[in-house]
């Protein structure tokens, strides 16, 4: 038991350390929802960052599930449109990633959200999910959207929300949600979106990633 206690601590201690790559990754998730939905967008918001915002980004992302392997990605986009679950390891697992200095954005899809809130509870039973003020950071730069999230897609008609949990004043999980960055970053002929609208999705995308790697 002892020599199990230690290999933990020092695996805590591996994580606390962590220098992650410049690899992004899609979250392969538990519970039947479609993780692996809107393929080209996370290529395509890296190729856009890498164009214009002075990253170095693998232009190749990576499928993730969760695991030690977690720790290679400062970033996790997870999308889909329904079920979501975190086995007891999984929860720990993410929770320590995200305490390292991991991020994870989660770009609803359409239908999420209730089984994401339930699956969020398993990581963070204390924490809920809470609005971000739109004169948050990742709001701020490098494009300025003074008036918060974009809508990109319709959804159900309501506005955007971009909600997030912080821990020590440092945002680790953001949740777009009635947005749809996702189908905004896509190939333009999958959803046929005017071409400024696919621009504002980058733009808030860039936002982002510059955040994760600021912070």
């Amino acid at each position: 038991m002892a020599r199990f206690k230690g290999l933990v601590v020092l695996i805590v201690l591996m994580v606390g350390s962590m220098t992650f790559g410049q690899t992004l990754a899609v979250l392969k998730y538990g519970g039947g929802g479609d993780w692996y939905s809107n393929p080209t967008a996370l290529p395509n918001l890296i190729k856009f960052c890498n164009d214009n915002i002075q990253t170095s980004l693998n232009p190749k992302a990576d499928t993730a599930e969760i695991g030690l392997d977690l720790y290679e990605y400062p970033y996790l986009y997870m999308t889909g449109h329904g079920n979501v679950y975190f086995s007891p390891e999984e929860a720990k697992t993410l929770k320590t990633y995200l305490m390292a200095g991991g991020f994870l954005h989660v770009d609803d899809n359409y239908g999420m959200r209730p089984y994401l809130e339930s699956a969020l509870k398993t990581v963070f039973p204390n924490q809920s999910l809470t609005a971000l003020p739109k004169d948050h950071p990742i709001f701020k730069g490098p494009y300025p959207f003074p008036n918060g999230l974009p809508k990109i897609h319709e959804h159900d008609g309501l506005p955007p929300q971009a909600l997030g949990i912080e821990i020590d004043g440092r945002l680790v999980l953001l949740f777009t949600f009635e947005c749809d960055l996702g189908d905004g970053w896509e190939d333009p002929q999958i959803h046929n979106d005017p071409e400024a609208v696919r621009q504002t999705a980058l733009k808030m995308g860039a936002n982002i990633i510059s955040y994760v790697f600021k912070n």
